[in-house]
């Protein structure tokens, strides 16, 4: 028997890894060290916002209570078009779906080796939601001029390729 192909195979992957938002700043303040994939608990009303890309990461970071992992400081904005007998909370806590070995994991590299966990990214993997979490070390101030300078660089070197290839 042959296996049919399916012509929207290339599609559906790109719809399925698509990000929602990403967390530029964490990039940029934090050497980003391991990352964990989780799952998050949302509403009916958050998953209608995040297909309309109303979703900011920037500001939230992870913590864990009670071996359970939650994300703060996430801020879905509701639709125009929510209902009104439900209750929005744009900043509410989240629980983070994450196996017991995985907390226990980052927990302890948290409690032991000085590390913290942030999310770097929320993307769509099928029909699920997904958060990408990262074990992250601060970045001195010295790191970052040096991203800064690196970056102007590269800005400078394709400025110069460009002149010379016109």
């Amino acid at each position: 028997m042959k296996n049919k192909v399916n012509s929207n195979t290339k599609n559906d992957k790109e719809q399925k890894t698509k990000p929602i938002a990403q967390n530029k700043k964490a990039l940029f303040d934090y050497f980003l060290e391991e990352k964990f994939e989780a799952g998050i608990e949302l509403m009916g009303w958050e998953v209608k916002s995040l297909r309309m890309g109303k979703v900011n990461i920037t500001d939230s970071y992870i913590i864990f209570r009670l071996r359970e992992a939650y994300i703060i400081g996430s801020m879905i904005t509701p639709l125009l078009s929510a209902s009104t007998h439900v209750h929005t909370n744009p900043s509410r806590t989240r629980k983070l779906l994450l196996s017991k070995k995985q907390i226990n994991y980052i927990k302890g590299k948290i409690d032991r080796s000085g590390y913290t966990c942030v999310s770097s990214q929320m993307y769509w993997k099928g029909q699920f939601v997904k958060l990408q979490i990262a074990l992250a070390k601060g970045k001195k101030s010295y790191d970052k001029r040096a991203v800064i300078k690196e970056r102007e660089w590269n800005i400078s070197k394709q400025r110069i390729l460009k002149q010379y290839n016109t």
